[in-house]
């Protein structure tokens, strides 16, 4: 079973950034994010492919950033323009579901999580 641990998470004013780092035990097909407020279902973030293509969530994109590293068990997501409804336990993830036509991921492994915190 591949592990992930994450680090970055923090707390910050509304409009800073934030940068969160994965790194996995092995690769897999994809490295990605979601993220989980208090009392809503955990929703999908951002996730890469190995051959690098890219999906974000309507809420993030243009916002967030997520890269890798060419060993393709380092992940980064970039945020910026950080907003309070930003705020949640972030979770990076692998082990992706998806179709040629559509890069919606459905992850199957996640991480422990590490806190992002945006005040107003």
């Amino acid at each position: 079973q591949v592990r992930l641990v994450e680090s970055g998470g923090g707390s910050v004013q509304a409009g800073g950034s934030l940068r969160l780092s994965c790194r996995a035990s092995y690769s897999r097909n994809c490295m990605g994010w979601a993220r989980q407020a208090p009392g809503q279902e955990r929703e999908r973030v951002a996730v890469i492919y190995t051959d690098g293509r890219t999906w974000y969530g309507d809420s993030v994109k243009d916002r967030f950033t997520i890269s890798q590293e060419d060993d393709k068990i380092t992940a980064y997501l970039q945020m910026d323009s950080l907003k309070p409804e930003d705020t949640g336990m972030y979770y990076c993830a692998t082990n992706c579901a998806y179709s040629d036509g559509d890069l919606t991921p459905f992850f199957a492994t996640f991480g422990q999580g590490t806190q992002v915190t945006v005040s107003s």
